[in-house]
């Protein structure tokens, strides 16, 4: 999966699936249609993508304080701030806004790691393949 528009479809998918499953999961979550829940992912992942950097910039001290609860609490400002952007997504207040970027999280999270795949074991050697000569003779990696 290397090209970067597949990449963006499967990130939005995912997405999507994450806040899908947090408006049946979670009480005071819920988005109004197909429609709805793709204006939230775009928005989303606008927020994640501009917003969420800046914040955390902002808020380094005050994360690496709270071993990284903050990132937490940043995640579900931007899921609470996108339900009061977008016509038909509400979010009741803040602790279903929580319960919601931890919904979020964790499918993000198990989807990753299942399309992942298995890798091998820590300390196996890589496969013997063919190597690439340089043309300037021995390469030896360190």
């Amino acid at each position: 999966m290397k090209h970067p528009l597949l990449q963006k479809l499967v990130r939005w998918s995912v997405l999507a699936l994450g806040i899908a499953l947090s408006t049946k999961i979670i009480p005071g979550i819920r988005c109004d249609g197909p429609f709805t829940l793709f204006c939230v992912v775009v928005l989303l992942t606008f927020f994640n993508d501009i917003l969420k950097p800046l914040l955390v910039f902002f808020t380094m001290p005050f994360i690496v304080l709270s071993l990284g609860i903050g990132l937490i609490l940043i995640n579900a400002g931007l899921f609470y701030l996108v339900s009061r952007i977008v016509q038909g997504f509400y979010v009741a207040g803040f602790w279903p806004a929580l319960g919601g970027a931890l919904v979020v999280g964790v499918t993000n999270m198990v989807v990753s790691q299942l399309l992942r795949g298995k890798r091998p074991p820590p300390g196996t050697p890589p496969s013997a393949g063919p190597r690439k000569q340089s043309g300037a003779g021995e390469v030896i990696d360190i």
